[in-house]
């Protein structure tokens, strides 16, 4: 017994070192995301619009959905006399569906159909998000990016990594005397985005690797989506950054800026940009892009 009290003195001299640490975590304003990736497929009569809207939440949890006073989709093609200037404008009004998810279609209860008919985009086409949220105003500019078919995707052998990677070869065939982009989506979260500056007009063959266990006969399905340069560096840039985190569209990081730019105190609708508030900005991005899809089965 005389030998065990001294060492339940140390185990409470122990105890009684511990200190409850408090982490003081960033905390910042919400700032509002905005999904606004439309894809596309032009054997479809409408073309599927659905912005989906959340905002950041403080440093831990799930991004919450939030709510849009106002949402409204003008497009047209530019006016060769002033290009900031549409020609042909049409307007598509949004409304929430169903009430309290944060995502917004064409209006259904319109007396006119809000949808886009996809017979109305020209390669051309020029795209504008206006939305009003918590008293701010926000919008975003996009053109219409087509795309080429996927040639042909079969299931290689080789390994990157881990004897457990899946090798994908994905074939397609560049437009000549074009300056492409690609932002390829290979499900579960994962993109990559490619440019044509070496393979213009060529028919180009890479592969791509899963780092995961993929089951034999599991089909997997991969697209193809355009982009114009802006879009392009946007996603690559989300590439690299979220590479480990379990995909692009969860929480945007906040070093990567979007299109979508704070107007409320701008004078000038044309003029998207806000110089003069680099720090007043939502997350996310708006864009409107042509997508052929095409899946595979995972072999044994």
């Amino acid at each position: 017994m005389k030998k065990f009290i001294p060492f339940l003195f140390f185990v409470f001299a122990l105890i009684s070192c511990e200190d409850v640490v408090q982490i003081d975590v960033p905390q910042e304003e919400p700032r509002l995301i905005i999904n606004g990736i439309i894809r596309v497929d032009e054997s479809k009569v409408f073309v599927p619009v659905e912005i989906k809207v959340t905002e950041t939440n403080n440093f831990f949890g799930e991004t919450p959905v939030t709510q849009l006073e106002n949402a409204l989709i003008i497009y047209g093609q530019p006016n060769p006399d002033a290009p900031e200037l549409l020609d042909n404008l049409a307007t598509s009004a949004l409304a929430e569906s169903p009430p309290g998810s944060g995502i917004y279609i064409p209006d259904p209860t319109f007396d006119v159909d809000q949808r886009i008919q996809t017979a109305s985009l020209l390669p051309n086409t020029i795209f504008t998000l206006l939305i009003d949220h918590k008293g701010r105003s926000y919008a975003a500019r996009t053109p219409y990016s087509k795309t080429t078919p996927i040639d042909n995707l079969v299931q290689g052998d080789e390994t990157l990594f881990d004897e457990d990677d899946t090798e994908i070869k994905i074939t397609f065939t560049d437009a000549l005397d074009e300056d492409n982009y690609y932002v390829f989506d290979f499900g579960f979260g994962e993109f990559l985005a490619l440019e044509d500056e070496f393979i213009d007009g060529q028919q180009f063959e890479f592969s791509y690797f899963y780092q995961k266990d993929l089951e034999p006969n599991q089909e997997v399905e991969i697209s193809i989506m355009g982009a114009d340069q802006q879009f392009f560096n946007y996603m690559n840039l989300l590439v690299e950054q979220t590479q480990n985190d379990g995909g692009v569209f969860e929480t945007p990081a906040a070093t990567v800026r979007g299109n979508m730019f704070d107007v409320t105190d701008l004078d000038n609708i044309d003029l998207l940009d806000n110089v003069e508030q680099p720090n007043i900005f939502p997350l996310g991005y708006f864009a409107v892009v042509q997508e052929y899809k095409q899946a595979i089965t995972i072999q044994q």
